[in-house]
């Protein structure tokens, strides 16, 4: 496994790293071992397994409130999605800013989106399964949102936006008040 940063601290791209013959390949899925860089003390509680059926779907941006806050890794098993994770740190000096990468599977990358961060993704292809490794168990009242068009955030999607749910579309936008986070 393959970990690097981005432009956002604490948040890094995962990529795996298949051994590959004429059977096809094996790829090492987890390691908290090769992990420990992004977090030394890394415990997975929930994998959870999503289906997306149109393209140009976009699902979140979401996040969970501590004391319920969560890492995630996000793996695409099928299709593509462009995944997105914006920083809602209170403190952090990239406030509101975001980042996006092209999650396949083909090019097996994935997404660790620390505490603090809303994430969501939307899907390139019809069909598109994808795979969350949570360090938290899912808490209902912990959960927040920010709107997929927050303009604070200003989240280019690559596509038009096909369909949104109707909890998602009724996110309200982020007033003056909001300053983030506090973890």
């Amino acid at each position: 496994m393959l970990v690097n940063s981005t432009d956002i601290l604490g948040l890094n791209i995962i990529t795996a790293t298949p051994n590959r013959d004429e059977r096809g390949y094996f790829v090492r899925e987890f390691c908290r071992q090769e992990l420990s860089i992004i977090r030394p003390d890394l415990v997975i509680e929930q994998i959870n397994h999503s289906l997306t059926r149109q393209k140009g779907t976009v699902r979140g941006l979401h996040f969970q409130y501590p004391p319920h806050a969560e890492l995630k890794i996000i793996r695409c098993t099928k299709g593509g999605i462009f995944d997105v994770a914006v920083d809602l740190r209170k403190d952090s000096p990239t406030f509101l800013k975001w980042h996006g990468e092209i999650l396949t599977a083909e090019n097996m990358k994935m997404l660790a989106v620390p505490e603090g961060f809303a994430h969501g993704f939307q899907a390139l292809e019809d069909d598109v399964e994808m795979f969350y490794y949570n360090t938290q168990p899912y808490c209902k009242e912990a959960e927040g949102a920010i709107r997929y068009d927050e303009p604070l955030a200003a989240v280019k999607w690559p596509l038009a936006v096909t369909v949104v749910s109707q909890k998602d579309g009724a996110t309200p936008y982020i007033n003056e008040k909001f300053k983030g986070i506090e973890l």
